[in-house]
């Protein structure tokens, strides 16, 4: 232990803490811009710096370990002057157009200068150090807003490992940070996971925007709109509004989705318990048939153009099924609108609300239509339709909490009457159960072999062997840019044979996807842990654990529309492919 005083108060911390955990140890928080704790710890921004006695230069706090016997000054005149003409620096090059910026409130850099009250003579529309916009299907990059912290380079290379995102320094009077100089986000590297934006402390990077396109269809008399809500919104959507995370809002959410003008909402119930049948019998029948292994899940498009981008000789092992969203997107249009709302597939516009980036890049996937119509016309993230309903004027808190009636609810209600397995692995290993031996499944035991479940930015990969039938399969659920790399490195090297992977493209999965609310106090495993609760609470722990081979929605839709799991009319439906994808990188 090293005794150190901070601010007059003596205090014991454990050698090798930085300066900056020492200090939050006695509850003194020194403002920070680029550092992410173990992924960008540079000190590169210069906001954190303090005075060390003794030291000529402040030093900065965030990657500056303690000593034995150190004084330091975290709010000396000297340290605020610091501050101050750093950030009057950072503002000079920095467009303020706040009204309309998609940061929305949550910006750390215009809550940082607020707090140190920063003025200068440009203070308005703002001189940009660059004003290029960078567009991409998924995420886009607006440079006039780009402050240089860095923090999205770190994630990109180490958390995503996509490595997409590059710090420039050519002309050292004029660096920037944009993916490869001339391209488009997808034409490079990217994946889409969108982790980036949940880090950038500024508006420079953010998702691209699908909600003028949803009003516009709204207002539209011609055009019937349909949304449907990913479960993690249910679990998410009350933090954008004043509600502590971990808090459940199905009620307000879907009576906030009525006061926007949509004419029907449901879950994604249907697709994914429809998906977990087909992906079941895929695995039944690749194992029985001796075809490609390990079978992967196909739900999550960050993960599939990952394999596309940088693994391609993997995509025969990816699931053909499409993800519960597109796949419910096509059910809704093709058979539900036609059967109960008289309307032609081309009449209805889809749209999803989900916890991901990603899934505004995988709509817009030329396969994912059927006749010339697309599954899905727009997604929004948790962010847009928490914009959408403030902008409407709705006041979410004061929403009723009981359910308003929906007939496409209505028609789903099997799945609102029982709850589902957490995570898709055990949805799927249940189904298949079912097929071998008529057997629910057991409780499956998982080692972690990579990473940490505290330390989720690292990505993490948790194995077990189950026992279906007189058979044992080797199981994997990876989360994560870095640990899909490694899963990928295991596959390879053929030490182990696996019979199924889900992967995920974001750590800790969609509870923490690139879409969902930004949290900046509090560490993203208690997050996910707070997220994960509110969806047992939404589910009901009380409630049955739903059986999709069992559901009576599922059951109609195969019998008047789908007929049978890789029958003809599922194959044209549900079913898609996946292609190497070309891309351009330094």
């Amino acid at each position: 232990m090293a005794s150190i005083t901070i601010n007059g108060t003596k205090v014991k911390v454990k050698n090798g803490t930085t300066i900056l955990n020492a200090a939050a140890s006695i509850g003194i928080k020194i403002p920070t811009l680029c550092f992410i704790e173990e992924i960008n710890e540079i000190g590169f921004c210069r906001i954190c710096v303090v005075e060390v006695e003794g030291e000529q230069d402040l030093v900065s706090s965030c990657n500056t370990p303690i000593k034995s016997g150190m004084v330091i000054e975290t709010d000396s005149k000297k340290v605020i002057k610091s501050r101050e003409n750093t950030l009057q620096l950072l503002a000079a090059n920095h467009r303020f157009d706040c009204w309309r910026c998609p940061k929305d409130g949550s910006c750390e850099f215009y809550d940082i200068l607020k707090e140190y009250d920063i003025l200068f003579e440009e203070f308005g529309p703002g001189i940009a150090r660059k004003d290029d916009l960078i567009y991409g299907t998924g995420i886009s990059q607006d440079l006039s807003k780009c402050i240089l912290c860095k923090r999205c380079v770190a994630v990109c290379n180490n958390v995503v490992t996509a490595k997409v995102l590059k710090f420039r320094d050519d002309d050292g009077m004029n660096p920037f940070v944009s993916p490869t100089v001339g391209l488009e986000f997808d034409q490079t590297g990217c994946i889409f996971c969108g982790q980036c934006v949940k880090v950038c402390p500024t508006g420079t990077l953010f998702e691209t925007d699908h909600i003028q396109m949803v009003e516009d269809m709204l207002k539209d008399e011609n055009k019937t709109v349909v949304v449907q809500i990913a479960p993690s919104i249910q679990a998410s959507i009350g933090e954008e509004f004043g509600f502590d995370v971990g808090t459940s809002t199905v009620g307000k959410l879907y009576n906030s989705l009525r006061l926007l003008g949509f004419n029907e909402f449901t879950d994604t119930s249907l697709g994914e318990d429809l998906v977990i049948l087909e992906e079941s019998v895929e695995l039944k029948n690749r194992i029985e048939e001796g075809k490609t292994l390990p079978l992967f899940t196909s739900s999550c498009p960050s993960a599939v153009r990952y394999a596309e981008l940088y693994q391609p000789e993997y995509l025969e092992n990816i699931s053909t099924s499409k993800s519960p969203h597109i796949l419910q997107g096509a059910v809704i249009k093709n058979y539900y609108a036609p059967k109960y709302l008289n309307k032609k597939p081309s009449e209805v516009f889809v749209v999803s609300v989900m916890p991901c980036t990603a899934k505004k890049y995988e709509i817009s996937r030329p396969e994912l239509e059927v006749d010339g119509v697309r599954d899905v016309d727009a997604v929004l993230t948790v962010r847009e339709l928490a914009k959408m309903i403030k902008r409407k004027g709705i006041n979410f808190k004061k929403l009723s909490d009981d359910l308003p009636g929906s007939n496409l609810i209505e028609f789903s209600k099997a799945t609102n009457e029982s709850k589902s397995c957490l995570n898709e692995t055990e949805s799927i290993l249940g189904a298949y159960s079912n097929l071998i031996d008529k057997k629910d499944l057991e409780t499956i035991k998982y080692k972690v072999t990579y990473g940490d479940t505290v330390k989720l930015s690292e990505g993490i990969i948790k194995e077990a062997t189950v026992i279906i039938g007189s058979k044992k399969l080797n199981i994997a659920i990876v989360h994560g840019g870095a640990a899909m790399k490694e899963m990928y490195h295991r596959l390879n090297n053929g030490k182990k044979i696996y019979h199924f992977i889900e992967f995920m493209g974001c750590p800790g999965g969609c509870l923490n996807g690139g879409g969902m609310p930004i949290e900046v106090d509090l560490p993203m495993h208690e997050v996910i842990k707070r997220r994960t609760i509110a969806m047992y609470v939404q589910n009901n722990e009380e409630l049955p654990l739903r059986k999709p081979h069992e559901n009576e929605a599922v059951l109609k839709t195969y019998e008047e529309f789908l007929k049978s799991p890789f029958s003809e009319e599922m194959l044209k439906y549900c079913h898609t492919h996946f292609t190497r994808k070309e891309y351009r990188n330094e």
